[in-house]
């Protein structure tokens, strides 16, 4: 396998001297969610990190996308997503930083719910950060990963997304932030809803 490329990333510097895409709603850390949208953070930790794996789509060098599973880990107030040593996919990051990660699901009926963070990810290679990440990881997912020898992304989140399906009654639930927008689009058949109806379940809109 060839070795990656370490410094083609596109987009521009924006904060904390991330490199990162233009996204809906900007460059935001974790612990902005949970300070913003506790509720909604709430979620994130019980369908993206409480299962120990999440989906994550990037984009190959030909323009399609690559969906692989990882292992997500918050630490210091971020969402840290760790990959094999020259993985394809890191390939895919350190050249394109925009991804998608999605929650793992389990059912047909939708009823547990989708949760979905668009956003940059950013390489971390200090190796004191990535000795931190190990020593966490060992902890909490069981695996000592060797600093140096992975590649360690921090997921600046652009938009958030909760989505949930009544499979009783065909009802499409959904809360997205930023910005805040929570609504309900009632099933009007098996395979259509209806219009937007604002509902405020989940969301802080103070």
């Amino acid at each position: 396998m060839s070795a990656l490329p370490g410094s083609c990333r596109q987009g521009v510097v924006g904060r904390r001297g991330r490199r990162s895409l233009m996204v809906t709603g900007g460059d935001m850390r974790w612990s902005e969610m949970e300070e913003g949208q506790p509720g909604l953070a709430a979620l994130g930790r019980r369908r993206l990190l409480e299962p120990g794996v999440v989906l994550v789509a990037t984009i190959r060098g030909d323009g399609t996308p690559r969906v692989s599973p990882v292992e997500p880990l918050v630490m210091d107030g971020d969402l840290w997503l760790s990959m094999l040593w020259q993985s394809r996919k890191a390939a895919d990051l350190l050249r394109d930083p925009r991804v998608l990660v999605h929650s793992v699901v389990t059912g047909r009926d939708g009823g547990e719910g989708e949760f979905k963070i668009r956003g940059t990810a950013s390489a971390e290679r200090d190796l004191a950060v990535q000795r931190r990440y190990a020593q966490e990881v060992a902890g909490g997912l069981g695996w000592s990963p060797d600093p140096g020898r992975f590649h360690l992304f921090a997921v600046s989140i652009g938009e958030v997304a909760f989505i949930r399906y009544d499979d009783a009654t065909g009802d499409q639930h959904v809360a997205m932030w930023p910005p805040t927008r929570e609504f309900v689009r009632r099933g009007t058949s098996a395979t259509s809803v209806g219009e937007p109806e604002p509902v405020n379940d989940i969301l802080y809109r103070g």
